[in-house]
């Protein structure tokens, strides 16, 4: 029981550091390791042992799959490609769909870029489309951005918190993928409608309180037009067709889905085994957004892309990786025999509960934390080392966490205000669209998860 209750401090500590204090997050959870470690008993040899030991593992696991996803996201982003496929987008399916369409394309197709870069891309199509959908268009148009984002970002292969979660539970991501890709999408979908049906039946959406005037948005997004890089006028010409452009990303996708799929069969082979490696993968549409990127940018522009994206993975990388140094020490302390007892499901109906137990740990995550990576890393951090005993699939209690991790992005995290200025939206307003649509995605995507549970072999 001391263990647990050093736990709940070191987490609390955590939480306290990142929003009270403003420390930084990698900072915050070295210092709830060191905390939890010694406080528990482990030797000062141990501590710094699980430290390193789990930073090392889960480096191991997705370190490569992060970088190469960030770098394949920066270069087609530079090319384009992204402000294209949402150019596309509004011109097939029309204005009063775009919704539906910006939250599939957002949940399927865009995870593989950070989430403030799918903002900025997204943003000015939604606006654009918003006056053709009546008086609470501007925030049927967030609502469908802000839960494509994290839906895609939370289920979906390559998306960040899918990836970590999938590492420290030792998921393979063919599998993951195969689930995420239905689940994330449809997700999206049934809160984007639910959202939809509200803001038209009710008062819920008051432009005039909840919006900004356009302008103010509209300064801060990167214009179409701007040749204010040395290559814009070569990009311009030589920029790949959208189906070339987005070849880095299907083809990996295709490869990972195909492995997954010829192994569940028992047809697979050493090579489909190696190609649909995602490591490979991801590595192979490294090197095509690469060769795409010198054509069509130039050599010089396209190593300094890479050198932007190899500090933002830098980042990333850090977080990620104190995340699993967060779940070796608390393996180290001895809590999952703790755990265990919390999350073992024995008879049909423990398994419901097992999965609620693990979406609540990551609700209360994110709600203080206000990151959805941050509560997703700790969350499972916190369940993988008990993950043996539980008689759940690890699949499913992995899309657990990433339903509560997506619970209710607010006003403590960077994403929401960077939200309300390029939706051009008033706090309420982005309190009423992005805190509300990933609350009740949250909550849609655990009964969906529940049923999983039960058909998911453990």
């Amino acid at each position: 029981m001391l263990v647990a209750i050093h736990t709940t401090v070191a987490i609390l500590l955590i939480v306290a550091l990142i929003i009270w204090v403003k420390v930084d997050p990698v900072l915050s959870l070295l210092i709830g390791c060191l905390y939890l470690g010694l406080a528990s008993g482990v030797s000062l040899a141990d501590t710094v042992s699980a430290i390193t030991g789990g930073f090392g593992d889960i480096m191991a696991k997705v370190g490569l799959l992060i970088g190469f996803g960030v770098l394949i996201g920066a270069l087609l982003h530079e090319m384009g490609a992204f402000r294209k496929l949402v150019q596309v987008l509004i011109r097939v399916f029309g204005a009063h769909r775009m919704p539906y369409a910006m939250t599939l394309a957002l949940s399927t197709i865009f995870p593989s870029i950070y989430v403030d870069v799918q903002v900025v891309l997204a943003s000015p199509v939604a606006r654009s489309a918003a006056p053709h959908l009546g008086r609470g268009g501007l925030g049927h148009m967030s609502s469908a951005v802000g839960v494509g984002i994290f839906s895609g970002y939370v289920f979906v292969i390559p998306g960040l918190a899918a990836i970590s979660i999938a590492g420290l539970f030792g998921i393979e991501l063919g599998t993951w993928l195969v689930y995420g890709i239905v689940l994330g999408p449809v997700v999206a979908v049934l809160t984007t409608l639910g959202y939809g049906f509200v803001t038209r039946l009710s008062r819920w959406w008051v432009p005039e309180r909840d919006e900004e005037p356009d302008e103010l948005a509209a300064e801060a997004l990167p214009s179409d037009t701007d040749n204010s890089h040395p290559d814009s006028s070569t990009s311009l010409e030589r920029i790949p067709s959208l189906g070339v452009a987005m070849l880095p990303i299907i083809i990996p996708l295709l490869l990972i889905a195909f492995a997954a799929i010829m192994k569940v069969l028992k047809r697979s082979n050493n090579v489909i085994a190696f190609l649909g490696n995602a490591n490979i993968a991801l590595f192979l549409g490294l090197l095509m957004a690469y060769v795409l990127a010198r054509r069509c940018l130039g050599a010089d522009r396209s190593g300094e892309v890479l050198t932007d994206g190899f500090r933002t993975t830098g980042e990333i990388l850090l977080v990620t990786g104190i995340g699993g140094s967060l779940g070796e020490v608390i393996t180290t302390t001895g809590l999952g025999d703790v755990l265990a007892g919390l999350f073992s499901a024995d008879e049909g109906a423990s398994v419901a509960v097992s999965v609620l137990l693990a979406w609540f740990v990551a609700v209360v995550l994110h709600v203080a934390v206000g990151s959805v990576s941050v509560a997703a890393i700790t969350a499972a951090g916190i369940i993988a080392p008990v993950l043996g005993t539980i008689n759940v699939s690890p699949l499913a209690i992995g899309f657990a966490v990433a339903a509560g991790s997506l619970f209710a992005v607010h006003v403590n995290s960077n994403f929401f205000w960077m939200f309300k200025s390029l939706m051009s939206l008033t706090t309420t307003g982005a309190l009423k669209s992005l805190t509300t649509v990933t609350a009740i995605a949250s909550v849609i995507s655990l009964p969906l998860v529940i049923a999983l549970a039960f058909i998911i072999p453990k």
